[in-house]
Parts: structure tokens; C-alpha cells; sequence
């Protein structure tokens, strides 16, 4: 009997990771997250870069690959002030926002009405996406602000030169400069909130980038994904749920009965991190120093003890957003502000992604994997109206 020929093997399915877990999509030399808990910024360990540094200092380190000497941070800060005010224009569509818009719409809606007044918006050179970079991270400070006193009827506070990044913000923000602890505790939030690797938002800047869209437009985008409450929408909540829980004294039959109603509960568990976020440490600290100044010592045992419940029952750490809840509610900040600042910190990193990445560009154009209907005819009866 005559050897049968070999059949061929059939095509090996493709590879599918749902939600792109564990999937590198790209390089950077811009953050490094170490699922056992380490963050880099730039080689820099972020918890030293919060003890130690100013945001405007780690601004400028994820644009221009370092950290400034006193003379390349003067200027820089500089930079900063000149360009924070925001055109008329701008303001008067504030004014025409609806009262009750989330202030997450309002700044969407803001930043991409400023790219109309950038003189750089085509040019995706690396030099001229820098200059929009300093420019967006001043005006997303201001807009964030000055969108929360028009939609609560106040009119934009007065310019104030010479205040830092975290001053400038508060001083918008509440009309009146902030104590020193207020605008150092702010600081800190910028610079945790700074840059985070390809998350949602930033690689929802970088897939818009790397069609050549202006840098504006990959901002936009960044802030529509920032918004959902599974990325920077998450503190929002957890500050919702923490308000709840401390009315209960049992945290473990608390989150018993959500998970048993199928409820997330936010503020736990990562897409990297698997033995938690490595800036819970540096928030917690936060909330515990600040926590007894303002009289509200309560939040930090509603976190821990939640933190001790979620590890016993689910196996879930908690991340930034459990901390960062309480942190801007103990400064006197509204729940709905909560993202806003989120982005105005991110901003930096954004930018940081947006212009590597059209620095050495390619097109982000993933496949999918094709689960519909097979091949088929169109139906004999199907036909083109006359």
C-alpha cells in the first residue's frame, strides 16, 4: 500500500488577549509600571519624585527626558505662566454649558475649542509638539478650574503670576490662595497622577496620534476615555461608595453583601498591578497626615478596614482611586472635580506619549478576531428599490 501524502496541519487560531491584557502594543522610554509594584517615571521612582519634587519639575522630565537644573525650571515655569489665560472665546462657550454638565464634557468640550488658537495645531514636529505641550498643560489647569466656577455661577478668578502649578490651580479654583499644606498636597496628587504607562487614556491619545491628528484632538481623546468610570470615573465613585460605607461599622459584611449583588466595588484591583498600586502607600501617608487637620479622621480606617475586607474576599488590592477620593474631600474639593484634576496631572504624561509616539510613527490598526455570520448571499428577494 502506497504511503498516504501528509494532510496540512490547519491554521493555528490566531492569538487573542480580550481587553488586549498582556499585550505590548508599542515602546517607550517614558514610564515603566512593574506589576510587583514599582513605578517609574523616566527611571525615576515616584514616590521619591513626590517626597522631593515639584509637578512642574516631573513635567518637564517626562517631555524633555530629564529633570531641569534651576535655570531649565525657571524657565519652564515661566513658560507655564504666559500661557494659563484662556482666550475669550473659550470662556464664553463656558458660559453656555448647561449648569448640571459634568465638568469631565465641559473640559473635553474646552480643550478641543483650544486647538483652533495654536499656531502650532499642524505642525507634528518634535519641537512644536513640545510648545503645544506647555501650553496645554497650563490651559488644562485653567480650564478645569474656570469651567467649575461658570457652571456654579461665579465669574474666573483673577490671574495671579508667579504661583506654582498645584497654587495656581486652588487659586483659580477658590478665587483666594490656598494654604501652604493645601497646594503641597496638591502637588503630590499632580505628580502620582502624572503618567501611568499605555492605560486607557493615554493609549487612546497615542492610537489617535499616530494617525497624525493634531495633539489636541489626541488630548480630547484622552479625556473621553478618562472619563468612564472603569479609568479616571473610578475616584468619583469611590468616594460615593466610602460616604455609604461609613454609615455601616461592619466592612466585611458591607462587601459581602455588594459582591453578592453583583456590585463593583471601586478603588480595587489592577489590569497590572496584582499586589496593589504602588501609590496607595504614598496616599495613604497623605490622608493620615492631613486627616487630623481638618477633623476628618475617619476615612482612613473606612479605607483600611475595606482594604482588609476586599484582600480577605476577592483577593483585590486597592489602587489609587480609594485614596485619592477622601484626599480631595479632606482639601475642601467637590466630588466632580475629582477627574478633572486627574487629567490636569495626566496632561504631562499625555503629552509626554503623544509626541513619542508621532516622534517614531506607525499606525495603530489592530485586527480583530471575526465571531458574525459566514459568508452568504443576499436573499433572491433582496433588491434595489424603485
Amino acid at each position: 500500500m502506497s504511503a498516504q501524502p501528509a494532510q496540512p496541519s490547519p491554521p493555528a487560531a490566531p492569538a487573542y488577549s480580550p481587553g488586549l491584557e498582556g499585550v505590548i502594543a508599542g515602546e517607550s522610554a517614558i514610564c515603566q509600571v512593574n506589576p510587583e509594584a514599582g513605578l517609574l517615571y523616566r527611571g525615576y521612582d515616584v514616590h521619591d519624585l513626590a517626597k522631593h519634587c515639584t509637578y512642574e519639575q516631573v513635567a518637564y522630565l517626562l517631555l524633555m527626558g530629564g529633570l531641569p537644573d534651576a535655570t531649565e525650571l525657571a524657565r519652564f515655569r515661566k513658560e507655564l505662566d504666559a500661557h494659563r489665560k484662556l482666550p475669550e472665546p473659550v470662556i464664553g462657550m463656558l458660559r453656555l454649558q448647561p449648569r448640571g454638565a459634568h465638568p469631565m464634557d465641559v473640559l473635553r468640550t474646552g480643550v478641543s475649542m483650544l486647538a483652533g488658537f495654536d499656531q502650532d495645531l499642524s505642525d507634528n514636529s518634535h519641537a512644536a509638539n513640545l510648545r503645544k505641550s506647555v501650553r496645554l498643560i497650563a490651559r488644562v489647569n485653567t480650564l478645569a478650574a474656570t469651567a467649575w466656577r461658570v457652571m456654579n455661577g461665579q465669574e474666573p478668578a483673577p490671574q495671579q503670576p508667579g504661583l506654582s502649578h498645584a497654587a495656581d490651580f486652588l487659586q483659580q479654583l477658590n478665587g483666594k490662595p490656598a494654604e501652604d499644606w493645601v497646594v503641597r498636597a496638591m502637588d503630590v496628587m499632580l505628580i502620582l497622577y502624572a503618567e501611568h504607562d499605555f492605560n486607557a487614556s493615554t493609549f487612546a491619545a497615542r492610537v489617535t496620534a499616530s494617525t497624525l491628528a493634531d495633539i489636541y484632538a489626541a488630548v480630547t481623546a484622552a479625556l473621553a476615555a478618562l472619563k468612564g468610570p472603569l479609568h479616571g470615573g473610578a475616584n468619583e465613585e469611590a468616594m460615593k461608595m466610602l460616604e455609604e460605607l461609613a454609615k455601616t461599622p461592619d466592612a466585611d459584611a458591607w462587601v459581602a453583601q455588594r459582591l453578592a449583588r453583583k456590585e463593583k466595588i471601586m478603588g480595587f484591583g489592577h489590569r497590572i498591578y496584582k499586589k496593589g498600586d504602588s501609590r496607595v502607600a504614598t496616599m495613604r501617608n497623605l490622608a493620615k497626615e492631613i486627616g487630623p487637620r481638618v477633623g476628618q479622621t475617619q476615612w482612613v480606617p473606612a479605607c483600611e478596614a475595606l482594604e482588609a475586607a476586599m484582600e480577605k474576599q476577592k483577593g483585590l488590592f486597592a489602587n489609587a482611586d480609594l485614596y485619592a477620593a477622601p484626599l480631595f474631600h479632606m482639601m475642601g474639593i467637590a466630588t466632580e472635580l475629582n477627574t478633572p484634576i486627574f487629567a490636569a496631572g495626566r496632561t504631562a504624561g499625555w503629552c509626554a506619549h503623544i509626541t513619542e509616539q508621532q516622534d517614531h510613527n506607525r499606525l495603530i490598526r489592530p485586527k480583530s478576531l471575526y465571531n458574525g455570520v459566514a459568508s452568504r448571499p443576499l436573499p433572491p428577494a433582496v433588491g434595489r428599490a424603485r
